[in-house]
């Protein structure tokens, strides 16, 4: 039987947070599953859902469609429903802390200030699962204007030129899961966040 495998994307469901950079969790599972020609759009267990043999595992990505503070209640679900190891879960996040287009790769910690990622530790009682954070920046300050606060910058649409920036870092996404599902999560951090 295939080893078992979730991917999370974080974001806030319904077409007004469409593209923007808190949902880049959304955008990347979309993105994946989409390459091995699936699509997350069954509704089960408060998230859009779907699965594969693909990477060499059974993968499930996942959508949580409770809003962001509450991702986790939709991720215990899938965890213990399809008894899916905590070593075996990722879940990918926007970061503020990393530029725009930076993938890095942990497997545990903190949550950061990341509601999404800190309702997932509370729901799963542990801390020890993978992440991809992904780089959106922080709010530009200039003498023209203040900086944005966070939580309008992250709730705001991507730039055309940051979307373009995501969409060259898909390989680099690919091959992180990839590696992740054949190699493990150590084997993982120390490819990708070399580069």
């Amino acid at each position: 039987m295939d080893s078992k495998f979730l991917f999370v994307g974080l974001g806030n469901p319904g077409r007004d947070y469409h593209l923007t950079r808190h949902n880049i969790g959304f955008f990347f599972v979309d993105y994946i599953a989409g390459v091995n020609g699936l699509r997350a759009d069954i509704l089960k267990m408060q998230g859009l859902f779907c699965q594969g043999r693909t990477y060499g595992g059974q993968i499930f990505y996942v959508k949580p469609q409770t809003y962001m503070n509450r991702s986790g209640d939709c991720v215990r679900c899938f965890v213990e429903y399809f008894k899916i190891p905590l070593e075996h879960v990722l879940v990918l996040h926007d970061d503020i802390d990393l530029g725009v287009g930076r993938i890095k790769i942990v497997s545990k910690g903190g949550a950061g200030g990341h509601n999404g990622v800190r309702s997932i530790a509370q729901h799963l009682g542990t801390q020890n699962f993978g992440r991809m954070k992904i780089g959106v920046g922080r709010p530009i300050i200039n003498e023209e204007r203040p900086a944005q606060p966070v939580d309008q910058f992250v709730l705001s649409k991507m730039s055309e030129v940051e979307l373009r920036v995501f969409h060259e870092r898909e390989s680099l996404v690919e091959e992180a899961v990839d590696l992740f599902v054949r190699e493990g999560i150590d084997a993982c951090m120390n490819k990708i966040n070399r580069r």
